[in-house]
């Protein structure tokens, strides 16, 4: 099958499949898979113009909705930080989208920058859960071994059954949502955020993420569970949702505003097609993980989530080396 955006010649079948494998185990940690679907159009593709960014992008808007309703189904989506979120990389995916078609056509050192960062939160990540457990300390990871006992008691489902019945609530509550503060409260404890450092963390990773079309869940993400201390199984929605919405404001920005700005010529709008069979699968994909989490270990979520960013990190280190 010939995709004429993007240049590829590949049997119909292999980008939803490809998306499915990718999305259903990435989505349980609050990724979308797409900083891996990107190096995958880029380099075992040959899809390499601009246009793979919204492309990219539009993997993301068909691909998560069907997560996010899950994670939403089950009562963990943590809204005070969703609408942080929100906030901060909408208007971050904007200017990074701008960045990407007037500044930065190869932008080698920036991407080195944002490895190095990403090389410490996912080592950071990885070190911390191969580790021994010290005590019961975190908070955190005191709420994520309660929940995930507490779900092989119950069978999994989203309640207990009624010959389980749960010993805390196991859905999200809304504590608190200001310009101070966010909180929310999860299987008995309360989890606080400075609501101006959030915002300033999702800016910065709206940037980045319309810039390379990666939605921002990838680098959100880690940062919640690694320096905000916050429990895995109640950020991957929130991480998800932000990612989505960013990334319809990224496809909609490379479909109707960014020829004005491109060299003539240069292809910069998504390729339909192709971003729709990616979607399909990574659709099935995101559904799957979701309804899976609950039955994996923090512990394993938390490595998956960490081998992911270490990965990213390596991949743009390596591409400013080469």
């Amino acid at each position: 099958m010939h995709f004429p955006v993007s240049g590829v010649d590949i049997a119909w079948w292999v980008p939803p499949a490809v998306a499915f494998g990718i999305s259903c185990f990435t989505s349980m940690g609050g990724i979308s898979g797409a900083f891996i679907l990107l190096p995958f159009q880029m380099s075992v593709l040959g899809f390499v113009s601009p246009a793979v960014t919204p492309t990219n992008h539009l993997f993301n808007v068909v691909a998560i909705p069907s997560g996010v309703y899950r994670y939403v189904r089950e009562g963990r989506m943590a809204w005070p930080v969703t609408w942080v979120i929100i906030a901060g990389t909408l208007p971050g995916v904007f200017l990074g989208s701008l960045l990407r078609i007037c500044l930065l056509p190869d932008p080698r050192h920036f991407k080195l920058f944002v490895g190095c960062v990403l090389l410490y939160i996912g080592g950071r990540l990885l070190g911390e859960n191969l580790r021994p457990a010290r005590g019961r300390q975190d908070r955190a990871r005191s709420v994520e071994d309660d929940f995930h006992r507490e779900q092989g008691r119950a069978g999994g489902g989203g309640a207990a059954s009624p010959r389980v019945p749960p010993r805390r609530e196991a859905r999200v509550k809304t504590v608190r949502l200001d310009l101070r503060e966010v909180a929310y409260s999860f299987f008995g404890q309360t989890f606080r955020i400075s609501t101006p450092g959030l915002f300033s963390l999702t800016l910065i990773v709206g940037i980045i993420g319309g810039t390379y079309g990666i939605g921002g869940g990838a680098i959100i993400a880690p940062f919640l569970v690694t320096l905000y201390r916050l429990p895995v199984y109640t950020i991957a929605g929130a991480a998800l949702l932000g990612t989505c919405l960013t990334s319809l404001l990224g496809v909609l920005f490379f479909a109707l505003a960014a020829p004005a700005f491109a060299e003539p010529g240069l292809a910069v709008s998504p390729d339909w097609c192709l971003g729709l069979l990616f979607g399909g699968g990574g659709f099935m994909g995101m559904y799957v993980g979701a309804r899976l989490q609950r039955f994996v270990p923090a512990r394993a979520l938390k490595l998956l989530l960490g081998a992911g960013i270490t990965g990213l990190a390596v991949r743009y280190v390596l591409e400013f080396l080469g």
